[in-house]
């Protein structure tokens, strides 16, 4: 086979212009006449062009595959070289190369495409400042890359002429090991001592400080707390401190808050301790971390057994660590001490009906004038019900509040039932038959006030005995009118001149120890019974002038005195509100009043506490 038969005409492929095929030209068709008569050889038809890819050489690939490329390749050959029309396929392979070729213009214009789209070419200054600085970057990394060799090259060429110097350099052993034995001797010596500053207040050695200014500032900080703590201005006699520079032992210098604890306990002002509060009022000091804590845990213990629920402060305690006068701190069994004991404290009191002013300053243990100095403008005669008071009394420093389940077979009450009878009084009653308790399990939770109980939550009752009801005869007959009601109202309406209980005799005349209450009223205005009853005296009773005495029964027996004269006589039935006698002034008295009297089995008792 000739050479010109194993190469692809040139001339026979198909012109392009655009990139469209020229139409009427089929060259694979035409003869090759150019290449005839050079060659002076006869005329032959032009084959078809066969794929590119034949001329280049194929990838790297195993010997199957180059055992099938070469048949291929040996097939086309044969192809070649035997005369006839060209075959179909070899046309439609020509055409899917062509294809193939269009769609590798098509995607590397739309790439273009895109590109232009990113970096868009503009008339514009900055965007083409701006593409000539992206166009740059490159060079501009390569140049700094450049650089960092250089230095690096640099730099080992320096490290390798100084290793060699050294190494011309011959030191001897000794020379070595004393050099390191003198370094270490340094060394040791640095780490041991220091240059510092010692403080001394009247001429005591306080602590070792890095420096004088490291001193001064504690001692500035130091007023400040003892200002603050003290409640007034204090300030340090500078006269007093001294300061000493030189060479310290590291294990002697102390930082600035240990010299400001340290100066404090040598001035003893202030000393910082842990302080116990109790709803905001400083109680005492410990210097001992972790007592107060444990001291208030066996305050709460002591309140509690298996049985509590909860046990807590009622007021809100808090210890804290800090600066505190130095009388606060306290031993701590002296602390115990203080808070199971209790303290004076100011509560209110609201009058109620028949107190006076001596027996609630007794009953608050208390005299007059002391409850008269904490309550000023007072009228200790005419204290009037609803009034507050404020009294001294004393409470416990700790509130301890223990809430409990408790056990416990409680008693159930019985009901009661009446029966009508025309021989009783309306009020009266008459027992026929006697109820019985019955008996029930309980499960409850009760709270604690210092062991005084404020409340009790039934959690189950389970019965365990029921009870028995109770029969009573209660009475319909009409008492008579006379018959006591069991309750008293005012003799007469009018100021109270003189209460019950210890005073100041007026002239000289009555006793000290008043039995009843005085009420003014004008010369002969009426004077009426406090209840139903029976009088048992009238007449003249020495002090008394002309007395009536009234028995309303169960004990009770009111007594009216000073009259000017009586309108009953002894045996009468009285009712409630009847005039018994006119107001006067005869006895011991200085004026027109009722002297009235209330008494129990014999003993007077405070009148105020039966009227309304």
């Amino acid at each position: 086979m000739s050479e010109h038969m194993k190469k692809v005409n040139p001339d026979a492929r198909q012109p392009r212009r655009g990139g469209k095929r020229l139409a009427g030209k089929e060259p694979h068709h035409a003869p090759d006449t150019a290449r005839a008569e050079t060659t002076g050889s006869a005329p032959t038809a032009v084959k078809p062009l066969i794929p590119e890819w034949e001329e280049t050489p194929a990838p790297q690939a195993g010997h199957g595959e180059k055992r099938r490329r070469r048949n291929m390749r040996e097939a086309v050959r044969s192809w070649q070289e035997s005369e006839g029309e060209i075959s179909p396929v070899v046309t439609g392979c020509q055409a899917l190369a062509e294809k193939a070729k269009e769609t590798r213009r098509h995607w590397r214009r739309l790439v273009r495409e895109r590109r232009a789209k990113r970096f868009p070419e503009s008339e514009r200054l900055p965007v083409q400042l701006l593409l000539l600085a992206w166009g740059m970057l490159p060079t501009l990394g390569s140049l700094l890359g450049e650089r960092v060799r250089t230095r690096r090259k640099q730099r080992g060429e320096r490290v390798s002429a100084l290793r060699a110097k050294l190494g011309r350099w011959r030191i001897h052993p000794l020379a070595l090991l004393g050099g390191g034995c003198v370094a270490a001797a340094i060394g040791l010596f640095f780490s041991s001592y220091t240059f510092g500053t010692t403080v001394l207040y009247d001429g005591e050695v306080v602590a070792a400080v890095g420096s004088q200014s490291t001193a001064e500032e504690a001692a500035a900080q130091l007023e400040t707390v003892t200002s603050r703590t003290l409640g007034e201005q204090y300030t340090i006699d500078a006269s007093r401190i001294q300061y000493t520079s030189g060479l310290l032992r590291r294990q002697d210098v102390v930082d600035e808050t240990t010299l400001e604890e340290d100066l404090s306990q040598e001035i003893g002002l202030v000393t910082q301790a842990y302080s116990l509060y109790v709803d905001g009022e400083l109680v005492g000091a410990t210097p001992y971390e972790g007592a107060l804590e444990e001291l208030l845990n066996q305050l709460q213990s002591g309140a509690a057994d298996e049985n509590t629920i909860s046990c807590e402060f009622a007021e809100d305690v808090e210890v804290k660590y800090e600066y505190v006068p130095t009388e606060k701190v306290m031993n701590l069994g002296y602390l115990a001490e203080l808070l199971y004991s209790t303290k004076t404290a100011e509560v209110t009191y609201t009058v109620k009906s028949g107190d006076t002013w001596s027996e609630i300053a007794e009953d608050h243990d208390m005299t007059s004038s002391e409850l008269l100095e904490m309550n000023p403008g007072y009228d200790i005669d005419r204290i009037q019900i609803g009034e507050v008071l404020t009294l001294s009394e004393a409470v416990p420093y700790l509130t301890v509040t223990v809430k409990q389940r408790e056990y416990y077979v409680e008693d159930v009450m019985y009901d009661v039932e009446y029966t009508d009878s025309a021989y009783l009084y309306k009020g009266d009653y008459e027992v026929t038959s006697p109820g019985e308790y019955g008996a029930a399990d309980v499960v409850a939770n009760v709270t604690y006030v210092n062991g005084v109980e404020t409340e009790r939550t039934v959690l189950s009752s389970v019965i365990l005995k029921e009870p028995v009801t109770e029969q009573r005869l209660q009475g319909t007959r009409e008492r008579p009118t006379w018959y006591p009601t069991g309750t008293f109202r005012w003799p007469i309406s009018g100021r109270i001149t003189s209460y019950f209980g210890g005073r100041s005799s007026p002239g000289g005349i009555g006793s000290t120890n008043h039995q009843g209450i005085d009420i003014a009223g004008s010369y002969g205005s009426p004077v009426y019974a406090s209840d139903g009853g029976t009088v048992t005296y009238a007449g003249w009773m020495g002090g008394y002038g002309y007395l009536v005495q009234i028995d309303h029964g169960n004990g009770y027996v009111t007594r009216y005195g000073h009259n000017s004269s009586l309108t009953v006589s002894v045996g009468d039935h009285v009712y409630k509100g009847q005039q018994i006698a006119r107001v006067g002034s005869t006895g011991n008295s200085t004026g027109n009043h009722c002297h009235f009297e209330v008494r129990y089995n014999g003993v007077a008792r405070n009148p105020l506490n039966y009227l309304p």
